[in-house]
């Protein structure tokens, strides 16, 4: 694949911030940005919610949004690439395939490529760059939804800084790895500016036979201008624009590895996918606007543009992997590349994406009978497509090479457009009745309209077979807070979940359709916080939207499948605290749990899986879901020039498929469990300057943490980086 370096304009970026002088940097928060707010809003919040604040982020430096988000109890996480380009998040057992089940936004604005009519996540914001993450479940999810089923995921950007302020930070280490993250902004009364980048490559660290390594590298651009009222104007407002750009060039493949040749060696990739590379380009175009009319009415508007361009070239071997796995000795030959092979098909997996709407919300504080409302409510109006054209380039493997062939047209399944048109409504009324006890209602309304039209020729002049639906749902919640003392408040939560189907669902599909429960406790006392929540999920319709990445209990790579009735149940707990010794060094400490049971809870006997499996039954698992998921870091700061910190993360094995509850499993129906250790140091050289030293995988423990799309791979090895970072 083509290297990529830094271009002269991160260099010109580079050198033009540097030279700039010193600062202050307190940067200023935008209400219509922030989902959560501040951790103090947390205490009140009626449902679960976690912020990873800017200095979580810190402690390690990390750019995989795998290793960020996982002390977030509720979230499970399962890695494919290593580096987290892709993320498969899930929130309280919702499907975690390409974190399709989920709300992602950035800013406060949907983020995923088609959130309606194409819903995985293919595209995911360079982590690398954030500066805040919030998680938000319960209850308080209706406010953004669609995805109202686990929860909502909100990154936050860079904000524009008060005054003048910015940062250079260069890191390199193993495996080719390096990147530059740098930024400035500076603000006066009324304006504001800021402009960014962020550029990460690396060799990778899987070697493929006969082809050297797996290159990425990925370059982001994120520039923005604010103009705010002068003070003393009758109505204070501000309005925000908001541009990125992206692009990426990775070598990415689907192909996994046998059990045995992993064990041999876990960082292995095979010769036959030695071409695979993912291609992808994104942008953003973002306006704010925020104006308050009175003390306690205020309006704030968010118009959003994102397009997508990926190709993602790639093999689907998955069956060579299974006969190897079984015993075939000519497959292995094959994947060895000693044996020859023909009808290598390697797939230009093309997709334009587009995303554009208008989201109009308003804040009104008021008083009726003497109780105070913190009422919300908004409306958004959304339109996305996804546009697949897919043709396949042939390939035979001759003494180990791969030889063109020539290129197959696209069959219809892979030359198509989906689209989704959707209004969504939603009231949000915080009502303190009494100094201990509050009260949340809230409700949203989801209505769209999807199609997919296919199409039986290039040119697209001979229509073939094509899909609508109409869906609308009202979703209503309930939450309270009752404040037992200033450190103990209670909590409780009711409401409907939704997800929608996708472009590929057929008229009558609604979708995931829940009824979610929560309750725990919030202790807050000094240096310890304390949270414990239980939550129950009662699916009257579960939903998998099928692809070759993961594919659907019926064996389908595409469309949707409807899994029928399910129960999810679980615990989430969570303790921070930070304790003070003698000598003026601190040890904080911060660890979370969370168990999860899931389960069919009606037999669906409608058809007969490719291996043979007769449908879903009552009893039946979820995929790709662990029992248990557990993550602790601590340190020691020294409260002067250093600190250094550890954190360990544990996550249980998981079933591959929905039948390993059935007690017929074999060691490629689950995963491994895997506990990793990651560290970093930190030095101070002054009050600007800063060096550390970070491992990933401090004992180079790796396992099978994923079986698809096709064979077993593994974690990152270990992974040593130096870092410098310099604020002005």
């Amino acid at each position: 694949m083509a290297r990529f370096t830094l271009t002269p304009l991160s260099l010109a970026l580079c050198a033009a911030l540097s030279s700039q002088g010193i600062a202050a940097d307190s940067p200023q928060a935008l209400e219509t940005v922030s989902v959560l707010g501040d951790r103090e809003t947390l205490h009140s919040l009626p449902g679960s919610a976690h912020l990873v604040s800017a200095e979580d982020l810190e402690q390690f430096e990390f750019v995989d949004i795998n290793r960020m988000m996982r002390n977030v109890p509720g979230v499970y996480l399962r890695e494919e690439d290593g580096y987290g380009l892709r993320p498969n998040i899930g929130i309280r057992g919702a499907f975690g395939e390409r974190s399709g089940k989920i709300s992602l936004l950035e800013d406060g604005v949907l983020v995923a490529p088609a959130p309606y009519s194409a819903p995985e996540a293919y595209y995911f914001p360079t982590a690398g760059r954030l500066q805040a993450i919030e998680v938000l479940k319960g209850p308080g999810t209706l406010k953004y939804g669609p995805f109202t089923v686990g929860g909502a995921v909100n990154m936050l950007s860079t904000e524009i800084p008060e005054g003048s302020a910015g940062k250079v930070q260069l890191e390199a280490g193993q495996f080719g790895e390096n990147r530059l993250h740098t930024y400035y902004g500076a603000s006066t009364e009324t304006t504001g500016w800021l402009i960014e980048t962020h550029q990460q490559q690396a060799d990778g660290f899987r070697d493929i036979d006969r082809a050297g390594s797996a290159d990425i590298a990925k370059e982001d651009y994120l520039l923005k201008g604010r103009l705010s009222s002068a003070e003393g104007a009758s109505y204070a407002q501000q309005l925000e624009i908001k541009l990125q750009y992206s692009e990426e060039e990775s070598g990415m493949s689907y192909l996994g590895l046998t059990d045995a040749d992993l064990a041999q060696d876990p960082n292995r990739r095979y010769g036959i996918s030695a071409l695979d590379e993912m291609q992808n380009r994104h942008s953003t175009v973002q306006l704010n606007h925020s104006i308050a009319l009175s003390d306690t009415f205020s309006l704030n508007t968010q118009a959003y543009y994102n397009k997508f361009k990926r190709d993602w070239f790639k093999v689907s071997l998955g069956s060579l992997i299974d006969a190897a796995n079984a015993g075939d000795t000519d497959a292995q030959a094959v994947l060895d590349g000693t044996l020859d092979y023909e009808n290598v098909g390697i797939k230009h997996n093309n997709r334009n994406y587009v995303s554009r709407g208008v989201q109009v919300s308003a804040n009104w504080q008021l008083q009726t009978a003497g109780i105070a409302h913190d009422l919300e409510f908004g409306v958004r109006d959304h339109y996305d497509d996804v546009d697949r054209f897919q043709p396949v380039e042939n390939y035979s493997q001759i003494d180990g090479e791969l030889v063109y062939e020539g290129v197959s047209d696209p069959s219809a399944s892979n030359n198509r457009v989906g689209k989704a048109d959707a209004t969504s409504l939603f009231v949000y009324d915080q009502i303190q009745l009494t100094s201990a006890l509050a009260l949340t209602a809230a409700l949203r309304y989801e209505e769209l309209e999807t199609s997919q039209q296919r199409y039986e020729n290039n040119e697209r002049t001979e229509a073939g077979s094509s899909r609508s639906n109409s869906v609308s749902e009202w979703l209503p919640g309930l939450g309270f807070t009752y404040a037992v003392n200033d450190s103990v408040t209670l909590l409780a939560g009711v409401h409907r979940g939704f997800a929608p189907p996708g472009s590929g669902s057929s008229e009558g599909e609604a979708g995931d359709l829940s009824t979610n429960y929560e309750g725990g406790f919030r202790l807050h006392g000094g240096d310890l916080q304390l949270e414990m929540i239980a939550f129950y999920s009662d699916y009257e319709s579960t939903v998998q939207n099928c692809s070759v990445a993961q594919p659907c209990a019926n064996g389908q790579d595409s469309g949707n499948y409807a899994l029928g009735e399910s129960e999810i149940r679980g615990l989430e707990a969570s303790i921070g605290g930070q304790w003070q010794l003698a000598n003026g060094w601190s040890v904080p400490l911060q660890a979370s749990y969370t168990l999860t049971d899931a389960e069919i809870s009606q037999d669906s006997l409608a058809y007969v899986t490719s291996n043979g499996e007769d449908g879903l039954a009552e009893g039946d698992n979820f995929a790709y879901l662990p029992e248990n998921v557990f993550a602790v870091t601590t340190g020691i700061d020294s409260g002067a020039a250093w600190r250094v910190n550890l954190t360990a993360a544990y996550q249980d094995e998981m079933c591959v498929d929905n039948y390993c509850n059935r007690g017929d499993t074999d060691q490629f129906d689950v995963t491994e469990s895997l506990w990793v250790v990651d560290a970093a140091a930190h030095y101070d050289f002054s009050a600007d300057l800063a060096g550390y030293l970070k491992v990933d995988n401090l004992l180079d423990e790796q396992a099978i943490v994923n079986r698809a799309p096709d064979g077993a791979r593994v974690n990152r090895p270990r992974t040593a980086s130096l870092g410098v970072s310099y604020r002005f």
